[in-house]
């Protein structure tokens, strides 16, 4: 293929380009006109501004977003809370009985972390006939 070819087939595509090439360019560059400082006829500023009623209401919903979300961290801090007290209750509660347990004797090797042939087929707890009622 010979160069003045290649150039005829290219020409149409160069043409498309520089067409919208300087198209855009013109709408680039043209000003846009300065908006009027009135407004038009017919309409009065009430109707294209919130006014004094559009503040209160967004001022009200923006105060009342705000009290609801720290209300919301108050409870969530509350439930972690009393979460973490119940917890170290309940471990307090089953070192009391442990220790009780050890003390007076009662544990006696039947204890499953103590005999592990003394678990069930699932391996939870005594198994049957190994474990005591305590009183």
């Amino acid at each position: 293929m010979t160069a003045p070819f290649v150039r005829c087939l290219l020409h149409p595509f160069h043409q498309k380009v520089s067409t919208v090439h300087s198209l855009l360019l013109a709408l680039a560059t043209t000003p846009t006109p300065m908006p009027t400082p009135t407004l038009r006829d017919g309409i009065s500023e009430d109707q294209v501004t919130p006014g004094l009623l559009g503040f209160i209401m967004t001022a009200f919903f923006v105060v009342a977003t705000a009290l609801l979300i720290v209300d919301m961290v108050r409870r969530i801090r509350r439930v972690r809370y009393r979460a973490q007290v119940e917890e170290e209750r309940m471990a307090a509660a089953a070192a009391d009985v442990d220790a009780a347990d050890a003390q007076d004797g009662l544990d006696g090797g039947t204890h499953p972390s103590a005999n592990p042939s003394a678990q069930n087929s699932n391996g939870n707890g005594p198994a049957d006939g190994l474990s005591r009622p305590r009183e």
